[in-house]
């Protein structure tokens, strides 16, 4: 029997990191492909010397500097092109080390939390696809708490999005966030529990 692959999503702002933490604090090992992505911009990290090469720019102290990356490809497609074939292969990589290291520790099922499943057509990578949701007040308020945010930027980011009512009805399973964070967490136990008598 293999790893069961559960696939985390959900946009911008709804909560996603936070459910990832209440699976790995429940035992699971949790993948996050945007953290993953963060270490290889850091000083020695996988990506800066590709990255200096593509986006001369986006270095400050041999690091990519993320807010500069982001104007340099924000709204230029080919731009974004260009930066997907730097990171995604360099990802891959490392996830299939990250889905190795967890089936060889003896883990039944692993967490993949990934920002756009729906929208670059990875549904078949998962066995089961776990979308985390919040009313859209309440997403934009949290997403334009963040520095550097604008509503501008927000509305990029959410036109590369599929809408949230598209992304629940594709959903094996739905968490909520627009609720206290104790019921966030029971329904991440409950779904927990679930999967593992599916096993």
């Amino acid at each position: 029997m293999g790893l069961k692959i559960i696939g985390l999503t959900g946009s911008i702002g709804m909560g996603k990191s936070t459910v990832g933490k209440m699976f790995e604090a429940e035992g699971i090992p949790v993948y996050n492909v945007d953290a993953e992505i963060h270490k290889f911009y850091q000083r020695g990290g996988r990506a800066v010397d590709a990255i200096r090469e593509a986006f001369p720019d986006a270095i400050v102290d041999d690091q990519v500097d993320r807010p500069k990356l982001s104007k340099l490809v924000v709204g230029n497609e080919d731009a974004i092109r260009r930066l997907e074939k730097i990171v995604h292969p360099m990802v891959g990589a490392h996830r299939a080390e990250f889905l190795a290291e967890a089936e060889k520790d003896g883990h039944d099922m692993v967490v993949l939390d990934v920002p756009l499943i729906f929208e670059t057509n990875g549904e078949s990578n998962f066995d089961t696809i776990v979308v985390v949701s919040a009313p859209a007040h309440l997403q934009r308020a949290r997403v334009l708490a963040r520095d550097d945010m604008t509503e501008e930027k927000l509305d990029t980011i959410l036109s590369r999005q599929l809408p949230d009512e598209h992304k629940r009805q594709k959903a094996h399973h739905v968490i909520e966030t627009g609720c206290p964070e104790e019921e966030t967490r029971m329904q991440v136990k409950t779904l927990i529990k679930s999967l593992k008598e599916e096993i």
